[in-house]
Parts: structure tokens; sequence; C-alpha cells
């Protein structure tokens, strides 16, 4: 089984809500006769068992609804304040499914329809609806123009969905879109070199990292570094403050041997991913985190367990482009990294490139590739969904810790 989520956001990129994404996967990798109707099921099923905080946080969860599923009580396991019931778009409709739809609004639940194509004034649930999804693949912004002004006309949320670009999120927003899809959040916006700020960042970071990297790294060389930046030094303290207990930590030098090496390693990269992404959206910060965990878990699944601390790494790092809008052989230039992580995020090869395939994959929801990868890497496909929602979990937490 898989189930992943995909950000929504608000035209000024917070987050408003997460898409949920299902499939129960085989050998095969064919749906072999899983209707939609149990697809949504796991999903309400999951949600309802492993409890909304553990993959939604506080947000809303889009769900995927057939006709099947909505004239069922299930739906209603699930608050009205959390849950947003998508409509697919090739959903039969009559009187029993549109009263249906009547009682769920006077229950307090908002109604999205997916993938709109129908002509605005002609559809029979357009009037029910509180959000409506235009999947810009299907239906280009220059395409509609007059559906987005009679549906903002009447008060309707509208969702630009497969928004792959800043240049589409920008012209999507000016035309009035209020949420947003997509995976251009993640990808860089490359206009020149980076503010001047967020490369000091970033050669602050590298000289700690190049550190590390030596033979025998130094306490007291490290200590230093961070003593010169009493934010860095500040960040550090809470950190190992966190995890120490009723242990007082009395200096830098004492921190770091508290964590170790390897640990300090990983808290390096994270709090540099963290102040890179200062002027970005939170998600990245909260994407990269995820793929941290996922891609140690992963690795620790698999036979690539000893590049568990390299595959960590990796997916850290993946997003660095993006937070400093440079391609990524730039981003990476002048930090000391292993050649296993810099030949998969610079030149697309090497030996954590499955790794780096299946949590693409996974994210973007293409299940039929996830589930080649998950056979090529010998992984089983109900350890990875715990994986992945362990990940989530992970993230949310040491995002708390860190505000």
């Amino acid at each position: 089984m898989f189930i992943a989520r995909q950000p929504i956001f608000n035209n000024e990129l917070q987050v408003y809500g997460y898409e949920l994404l299902f499939r129960k996967s085989d050998r095969s990798m064919k749906f072999d006769g899983l209707s939609s109707l149990a697809a949504t099921a796991g999903v309400v099923g999951g949600l309802y068992e492993l409890g909304f905080s553990q993959i939604i946080d506080d947000k809303r969860a889009f769900v995927n609804f057939d006709a099947d599923f909505l004239m069922r009580d299930i739906s209603e396991l699930i608050e009205p304040n959390k849950l947003i019931i998508e409509i697919l778009e090739n959903v039969v409709v009559d009187d029993l499914l549109v009263e249906r739809i009547k009682k769920l609004k006077a229950l307090g639940y908002k109604i999205a329809l997916d993938d709109f194509v129908e002509r605005y004034e002609d559809y029979p649930l357009v009037p029910y609806a509180d959000i409506i999804k235009f999947d810009l693949m299907l239906t280009p912004l220059e395409t509609i123009g007059p559906a987005v002004y009679k549906a903002l006309s009447s008060n309707k949320i509208i969702l630009a969905e497969k928004v792959e670009t800043e240049a589409v999120f920008l012209k999507a927003k000016e035309m009035g879109f209020h949420l947003f899809q997509g995976f251009f959040f993640s990808k860089p916006m490359i206009v020149g070199k980076s503010s001047a700020n967020r490369t000091g960042t970033k050669i602050q970071y590298a000289r700690l990292l190049n550190e590390l990297k030596k033979e025998e790294p130094s306490y007291q060389v490290l200590a230093e570094i961070i003593e010169q930046d009493v934010s860095l030094a500040y960040k550090l303290m809470k950190v190992v403050s966190s995890r120490s207990g009723d242990d007082v930590i009395y200096s830098i030098k004492r921190a770091l041997t508290y964590m170790g090496l390897k640990e300090i390693e990983r808290w390096i990269g994270i709090l540099m991913i963290q102040d890179l992404c200062s002027e970005k959206p939170e998600e990245l910060m909260t994407l990269s985190l995820m793929r941290t965990r996922f891609a140690e878990k992963i690795a620790k699944h698999t036979e690539l367990k000893m590049y568990r601390h390299e595959a960590s790494l990796l997916g850290l790092f993946s997003t660095l482009d993006a937070m400093l809008d440079e391609p990524m052989h730039e981003a990476l230039k002048d930090i000391a990294l292993p050649h296993s992580i810099k030949d998969v995020l610079i030149r697309e090869k090497g030996i954590l490139l499955p790794i780096c395939i299946l949590i693409n994959a996974y994210e973007m929801g293409d299940w039929d590739a996830a589930s080649k990868m998950c056979q090529k890497l010998k992984l089983d496909e109900t350890v990875l969904l715990e994986d992945y929602i362990e990940a989530v979990r992970w993230a949310g937490e040491t995002l708390k810790k860190m505000s």
C-alpha cells in the first residue's frame, strides 16, 4: 500500500492542505481490480487509524471520492473541518448524488470538483462546489479564462493543479487563482547569483562540513567556527539541550562531543538548510527533512544499509538548488560531500540513484515507478509506507524543535 501527500499552497505559498494519494500496489504494477471505492476507503481508513496529525498535521486533507463512496457514511468518520471531498471528474450525476452532496454540505464538508473540464454554466455540480480544480496540463491557463472569470464571479475558490514552474504560478496568481498544487516550489528560479546573505550562509556551513569530512575532524576547530556566529551557537545548544535531558551543557565543544561526529554532520546540514530556506516556502524545509529521514530509512531496509548516512545527506541536500536558485553543481560547490551524493544530485548516476528515484516517484504518486524500484531494491512496500509515515512525523517534530 502507498499513501503519499502533495502540498496545496495559498497565494502566499503557505500550505493550505495536502492532497492524499493512494495506491495498493502489486507485482503486476496494475490496479488489478482495485476500484476507486477501495482506494478511497484505504485513504480514509488509514487517516482514521493513524490519526490526522500523523499525515496532515493541522492542515486539510483533499481526498478523491467517486460516486459509490460519496453515497456511503464512511466519509463522516472524518471531521468536516479536516476533510475536503474531491469529486472525481468521471462521476455520473443524478438526483441521488446531488441530494447526498447537499447533505454533506449541510454537515459542514467542503466540496471540490477535480480536473474540471466541463462547461462551467452547464455542469450540474457547479452550484454545490466550494473549490474548482483546473489541471493546467489538461486545460492550460490560456484556454480557461472565461471559466475562471465565472468561477470568481460566483465566489468559488479556484485551484491550479500541475503547476510546474514559477512563471505558471505567477500567471495563475495574476488571473485570480487562490490555491496552487505542483512541484514548482521545489525547483530553482535561476535568475542569476543568489543573494550575498544566502551565499555567505552557505560558505559558513561549508567550513563546518569540510572540517567534518577530514580524516580526523577536530572538535576544537568545529567549536571555534560555531562560536563566531551567536545564532548558530544558540541553535546548536538548543538542539543538544533537547536531547541531553537533565545534563547541563557548559560549552560548545562539550555540546559537540555529546552529539558525536555523525550526528553533528546531520544537524549542521539541517541548520544550514533552515537558514538557506528562510526566504522560501516553509514546505521546502519540510520536504528536505522528510527526504533525509525517508532516504535513511529506505537505505536501512535494503542492501544499501551501509550507505544510510550518505542517503540521509542526499535527501537533505536534494532541494539545495531551489533554496539557492542555482544549478545543483553550483549549489554544491565548495561543500565537501561524498562522491556517492554528488554523483546523484549533479550527474544523476551512482549507487544511491535508486533511492532518489524511489523518493521522487513516491512524492509524485507515480506508483508504477515506485513499485518497480521497490522490486529492484528488494524492499517490502509495506515497510515503505511505514517509513514514509515515520518520516512525515519526524519532519514535523524536528521543525517544532527548531522553531
